[in-house]
């Protein structure tokens, strides 16, 4: 496993609820894999070079236990398989206890960025990168796809701005998750979440946020004028054991 070690900041809490939200710990998985990357000389630029991007096509978060300001965590990844031009990679945050405060499930593809269209993944790919392979984590795998509710509540749309776009010029995964979380009541409290990426929103784009309650889950569709999702997040919320 590769790892890093941090303390839970105060720019990163949500301060209505006093702990880190999923949007934040996706930031912290999304550094982990970037800072595995960058070590391994896989990073950036030398993706960039080979014309290669690793996008990712969907989440799935389980959080045990809240992380709050000044908890000293842990922040693990590891790639436990490589599969056609799929790539699947866990995560983990724990606090310096060794309890586990979240764990991911997450799936990427490899795409060929001159052609613009997925790409086999070499098959000595995990030996040569570095990368290798660890048993993937003991967590029950939801499915990839979400089936998005008939029944829905269409939002004010939003545009696109700078400061949601990264370095490939789309909307940031963690983003998605960021503008979604902003639909959810005040006393909501997220166990479980998944996200399905299905298209890249990119600068200027108007964004059309659906929302659909049932009991205890809440499913935001992130979706163009045509109601065409871009990313779909759904979140489960129950209390905390």
């Amino acid at each position: 496993m590769y790892s890093f070690n941090s303390r839970v900041r105060y720019s990163e809490l949500n301060h209505r609820k006093g702990l880190l939200d999923c949007s934040s710990i996706i930031n912290y998985f999304q550094d982990c894999s970037t800072f595995q990357s960058e070590d391994l000389n896989q990073g950036l630029a030398y993706l960039q070079a080979a014309n290669r991007v690793w996008l990712l096509n969907s989440w799935q978060l389980n959080i045990l236990k809240p992380a709050r300001l000044g908890d000293n965590i842990l922040i693990g990844t590891w790639a436990y398989d490589f599969k056609g031009f799929y790539g699947y990679r866990n995560f983990i945050m724990k606090n310096d206890l060794d309890e586990v405060l979240a764990v991911a499930n997450s799936i990427w593809v490899y795409v060929d960025t001159s052609s613009g269209k997925p790409t086999r993944i070499p098959k000595d790919y995990a030996a040569t990168s570095g990368y290798g392979f660890e048993p993937a984590y003991p967590m029950e795998q939801a499915q990839r796809k979400i089936d998005f509710p008939e029944k829905y509540e269409a939002l004010e749309p939003f545009v696109v701005t700078k400061s949601n776009i990264d370095s490939y010029n789309h909307v940031n995964n963690g983003q998605y998750v960021k503008l979604a979380e902003e639909y959810l009541p005040d006393d909501f409290i997220v166990r479980k979440m998944r996200v399905e990426y299905r298209a890249q929103a990119t600068l200027g784009k108007i964004i059309i946020p659906l929302l659909a309650v049932n009991n205890n889950f809440h499913t935001i569709a992130l979706a163009d004028e045509q109601h065409n999702p871009y990313a779909i997040v759904e979140f489960h919320g129950s209390p905390y054991d």
